[in-house]
């Protein structure tokens, strides 16, 4: 094997963002000198994707969608746990980790055959440690937490597919959220909704219900040229063979070009990325990621109820939103007794009914001060242009881990 050698990789990502995820590979394999880099056809769940372990360096790196790069071991068909349990054994582990690494099985199956996933599990298991005790004398240990290694079985009807996982930590954890809210929006589905919503970074960015910041952290690094994963570890970095000298060079160009990009940024004053919290709590929470993120003094943050909000700047851009419910929505009310009147709806005691006086008037607010702004409404609420009697151009749909939920584009 040499550092030439072609692999076949799968790029996981939310589902919903296939689309946008090859479209950001095509990019990459375009920028890499190696033709063999080659993007196929995206399934449900992901992108496939062929190259030298450049490719899979650059996917890790770069990839601001993805949540996983897998590498593929093998696919072969099979009848039942025994010939999978064959199957793990005659694949070479000994080539890419040794009994002093940790590691973990995780196994997902698609209407199979079989009787219990737990017990194939362990099939596999035994076959990578009989694989190894008997190829180098050793058997490596389980961890369930933090493993050294992840290897994924992915089980269809017909055909089980072993991957090595090269990620390790999820790749949407990039390492600069540890701050974060109740029920934080992944960073890679932040990511592709941005890429979703045509902003590259020229016009403004507006999100007026921040949180804990997790769009404009990721506008602001797209903005910047941050690798996302510049600044954490890789599980292909414990593997026994893989081409160090060129992840070495690639991180420290991915490094020089950050640290250009947040140069000139700063001389130029021309970051125009905004965003506003009715919570000084969330506010303090967006401010000490946007620090972890490098970007910390070039975005403006104000604490403002959402019913509140005008236009930050003259020209027109995309404002990106999650809203809250319930509670937050009740505390926006609350902080804003002028929508009420003596026959009002609102009642502390009904939430949905909280919800739609706050949406009805916030859709108000959009007429009036966003006039030629593009509106993207992340939720899983169906009925929410309707609260906001604003007529969706478009709604994508998207998930957010098992929710299915609705990106909502408004053209004010």
């Amino acid at each position: 094997m040499s550092f030439l050698t072609q692999f076949e990789f799968f790029a996981t990502c939310p589902r919903g963002l296939e689309g946008v995820l090859a479209t950001e590979l095509y990019e990459l394999s375009v920028l890499e000198v190696n033709p063999a880099f080659a993007v196929k056809e995206r399934t449900a769940g992901g992108v496939p994707f062929s190259g030298t372990w450049v490719a899979a360096f650059m996917a890790n790196l770069y990839s601001r969608i993805a949540s996983r790069i897998l590498l593929k071991v093998v696919t072969q068909p099979y009848c039942d746990e025994h010939d999978i349990y064959v199957l793990a054994r005659e694949q070479p582990w000994e080539q890419w980790f040794d009994a002093s690494r940790t590691f973990r099985i995780d196994v997902t199956a698609i209407k199979s055959p079989l009787h219990s996933i737990e017990f194939t599990m362990l099939r596999i298991k035994d076959a990578i440690c009989d694989r190894l005790r008997d190829r180098i004398g050793a058997r490596p240990n389980i961890d369930k937490i933090a493993p050294d290694i992840r290897i994924k079985a992915f089980i269809t009807p017909t055909d089980c597919t072993l991957y090595l996982d090269t990620s390790g930590r999820p790749l949407f954890k990039r390492g600069w959220r540890l701050d974060k809210g109740v029920a934080p929006l992944r960073e890679n589905l932040a990511a592709g909704i941005i890429r979703l919503s045509g902003w590259t970074g020229s016009d403004p960015l507006f999100d007026p219900m921040c949180g804990s910041g997790t769009f404009i952290a990721e506008a602001a690094q797209i903005a910047l040229r941050i690798a996302p994963g510049l600044n954490r570890n890789f599980s292909f970095e414990k593997f026994r063979y893989y081409d160090i000298a060129a992840w070495q060079r690639m991180k420290a160009q991915a490094l020089d070009d950050s640290c250009k990009a947040i140069s000139y940024a700063k001389l130029s004053n021309t970051l125009l990325i905004y965003a506003s919290d009715i919570s000084n709590k969330m506010l303090a929470k967006a401010l000490e990621n946007l620090r972890r993120a490098s970007c910390s003094s070039m975005i403006s943050l104000k604490q403002c109820d959402a019913l509140d909000i005008v236009a930050p700047c003259d020209l027109p851009g995309v404002l990106v939103m999650n809203p809250p419910y319930s509670e937050r929505i009740s505390v926006h009310l609350r902080r804003a007794p002028r929508y009420w009147n003596s026959s009002t709806e609102f009642q502390t005691s009904n939430p949905s009914n909280a919800n739609n006086i706050f949406f009805r008037e916030f859709g108000n607010v959009l007429r009036q001060q966003f006039l030629g702004w593009k509106v993207f409404v992340f939720s899983s609420d169906r009925k929410l242009p309707g609260q906001m009697q604003l007529r969706a151009s478009t709604k994508t749909p998207l998930y957010n881990g098992a929710l299915k939920c609705q990106l909502f584009y408004f053209n004010i």
